[in-house]
């Protein structure tokens, strides 16, 4: 039932309320432009725009730049040398006495490559690479969050909208009756009792109406901080079904392989393992090769001035650790402890995934029930309302029968507005908890975009300061 539909079903005082309940309604957004906005559209928005997703992009693709770092262990190290000075030599021999002036100079180079290191260098590769899958597991899953999020303030904008509305209406209403009770005081028909009644259900929804705008307000800007842009004109939206699991064992299965979540965790978990090696690979030997050329003039002090030297040297060094004060040792413990603790969250987060999915599970499946109920409900009240207003008119009802009447029904359509919203959350809650939520499986027009660009960009790269888009 829409909320059009829910000032009309029962009741002349909602008629004539109606008129009212559309204008409030266009006042919420009276400086919105008439487009509408689609859930597709404020998805795209979030996905594109929102920070938290472009910052965790830009730690992917800091991420990345760990795979040159670790493979710079392959490649050698190449340093020059210069140096420049003065020096006066004296020398004194038989026969012979003199002072010599000379500038010693020259220049060099050194090349050492690593052919082994206990083979730290493949491990720290192999962690890189499996850090920066986990990296892209965290970006997922807070792509996931993000959407959640903007699905969960899109709704909330309209509940609350509709919320309002019926406020507003309910406003008009209780001034309608505090009139007609007002009128018939002054013919004797009531009492003031019947007059204060009504006075107090008018100011008790006025302020309730003003709460309603306040609720209204602050969904406004949860939405406009995670889709980036003002609420305008939404349309209402469908739960989904066809995507969806259709048992919650399906579900819970489905969660456990694909949700990023787990999966980063996992990752983490084959980096920590790595990582052991790593540190375990500082108590072997360590085999390097140097190749050093250098060219000097007037190095040495000489009777024959000036004087050229030319020197290669080629050396191979190898490095036996035997004990280092027991650091090594205890980084070894450390990395065991470090990849317990991951395990330890990984199982973690598989039992926090399992509840969600539950809860949204449960949430999703008695959604449909509960609109059935506050359906039913609205109906009823309505019929009751328009009874009470009846016998009301015959004496057989008081006003406070009937203020009550029409605040139960007005409880009604708010339940059912709200049951509503939170059937459509569900189902992307559902979807989100399974690890699916996502603008390519939603059908979201948007450019997706691909970690694997950038890291394709910079695996390889040697050299070069500026990042692939030119800072």
């Amino acid at each position: 039932m829409s909320v059009g539909q829910l000032f009309f079903a029962g009741g002349g005082y909602w008629r004539l309320a109606a008129r009212s309940a559309v204008l409030a309604a266009v006042a919420v957004f009276a400086a919105a432009p008439a487009v509408a906005e689609t859930l597709a559209g404020a998805l795209a928005k979030a996905y594109l725009n929102n920070p938290d997703i472009n910052q965790q992009r830009a730690a992917v693709r800091a991420s990345d730049e760990n795979i040159p770092k670790a493979n710079a262990g392959f490649l050698p190290t190449i340093n020059g040398q210069a140096s420049y000075g003065v020096s006066n030599t004296h020398i004194e021999a038989p026969g012979q006495n003199a002072s010599v002036l000379s500038h010693p100079r020259g220049f060099g180079v050194t090349a050492t490559e690593n052919i082994w290191n206990g083979n730290r260098t493949i491990n720290g590769v192999r962690q890189a690479e499996s850090s920066v899958l986990a990296a892209r597991e965290t970006l997922r899953n807070t792509e996931q969050n993000i959407l959640l999020n903007a699905v969960t303030f899109y709704m909330n904008v309209l509940r609350d909208s509709a919320i309002l509305q019926l406020d507003r209406a309910n406003v008009d209403v209780l001034k309608e009756q505090l009139r007609n009770t007002q009128d018939r005081f002054n013919v004797g028909e009531v009492t003031k009792t019947d007059v204060a009644q009504a006075q107090a259900s008018l100011a008790g929804a006025e302020a309730q109406a003003l709460s309603a705008e306040s609720t209204l307000q602050s969904s406004i800007a949860s939405y406009r901080q995670t889709v980036g842009d003002q609420p305008k004109n939404l349309q209402p939206v469908k739960p989904l079904e066809r995507v969806l699991p259709k048992t919650l064992q399906e579900a819970i299965a489905i969660s456990l392989v694909e949700h990023p979540a787990i999966v980063a965790a996992l990752h983490g978990v084959d980096a920590a393992e790595l990582n052991v090696k790593v540190v375990e690979g500082a108590l072997l030997p360590t085999l390097n090769a140097e190749l050093q050329a250098t060219e000097q003039w007037d190095s040495t002090a000489a009777f024959v001035i000036p004087n050229h030297v030319t020197n290669v040297t080629a050396t191979a060094t190898l490095n036996i650790p035997i004990y280092q004060g027991g650091s090594e040792y205890a980084s070894v413990r450390q990395a065991k402890e470090q990849l317990t603790q991951q395990e330890l969250q990984a199982s973690q987060q598989r039992d926090t995934v399992r509840q969600a999915v539950t809860a949204a599970w449960w949430l999703f499946s008695v959604s449909p029930a509960v609109i059935r109920s506050s359906r039913a409900q609205v109906d009823a009240a309505a019929v009751a309302l328009a009874g009470v207003r009846e016998e009301a008119k015959v004496g057989q009802r008081t006003t406070l029968d009937v203020l009550n009447a029409q605040q139960t029904l007005l409880n009604a359509r708010v339940q059912l507005v709200s049951a509503e919203h939170d059937q459509v959350v569900a189902s992307y809650a559902l979807l989100s908890a399974i690890g699916r939520l996502s603008t390519a499986n939603l059908g979201v027009a948007v450019a997706q975009y691909d970690p694997r660009v950038h890291f394709d960009q910079v695996k390889d790269k040697w050299i070069g300061l500026r990042t692939p888009d030119g800072k």
